[in-house]
């Protein structure tokens, strides 16, 4: 049986190509996306929509990123103030952040944020693994909605997906939702079509 045939840009079946509707966003603000092994084939993954998005966005693949170059290199630039999205006992609140940089920080810093991809577990052990991310400033988010990651329940109280993490982040730093908008369009496409594909009633049964 022949493997079904991938888009070559967002990696996912060419019926569920979701390149059409992902749209390019001027931000100044860099991230960084530690992913986890298991979420690099996940059909439903969202952190390709950030990655498509954003020009100032990379993936980085690992469990432990204790000794991870790539990701070190960044950790150990001069040029970035990096910070880690979780929410650690010592993190701060994002808009407090966007609060106190916004008048007197070096414009010459490019702010950097560090996001984990995977479901809370991994997410955790990851974070557990990885030393050199114990060290960075976390940050917090405050979820004013719930998830619409409606296709992959979980049971942690204001979950967010990876791209609904990512817009929340930047759009508080940013102070502008609508600039960070089509990165819930196309992660709505995304649901949506998954769930028109299901069986009759499946959805219903499962997911609400």
């Amino acid at each position: 049986m022949s493997k079904r045939k991938k888009c070559t840009v967002c990696d996912k079946a060419l019926a569920a190509c979701i390149c059409q509707h992902i749209t390019e966003i001027d931000s100044d603000i860099e991230l960084i996306i530690l992913q986890h092994p298991g979420e690099v084939k996940n059909a439903i993954g969202t952190a390709r929509i950030l990655n498509l998005s954003l020009p100032q966005c990379q993936i980085i693949i690992g469990e432990d990123f204790t000794d991870n170059a790539q990701l070190n290199e960044i950790l150990n630039d001069l040029t970035r103030q990096c910070f880690l999205l979780y929410p650690s006992e010592e993190s701060i609140a994002a808009e407090y952040l966007a609060i106190n940089e916004s008048s007197h920080r070096d414009t010459d810093i490019k702010r950097t944020f560090i996001l984990l991809d995977g479901t809370w577990r991994k997410a955790f052990k990851m974070y557990q693994s990885s030393i050199n991310l114990q060290k960075l400033p976390a940050v917090r988010l405050n979820a004013e909605q719930e998830s619409q990651y409606t296709i992959r329940q979980t049971s942690i109280e204001g979950g967010l997906s990876t791209v609904e993490a990512g817009f929340l982040l930047l759009s508080t730093l940013d102070k502008d939702k609508e600039k960070y908008q089509p990165l819930l369009t196309a992660f709505e496409y995304m649901i949506n079509f998954q769930i028109a594909k299901m069986p009759a009633g499946l959805f219903n049964k499962n997911y609400k």
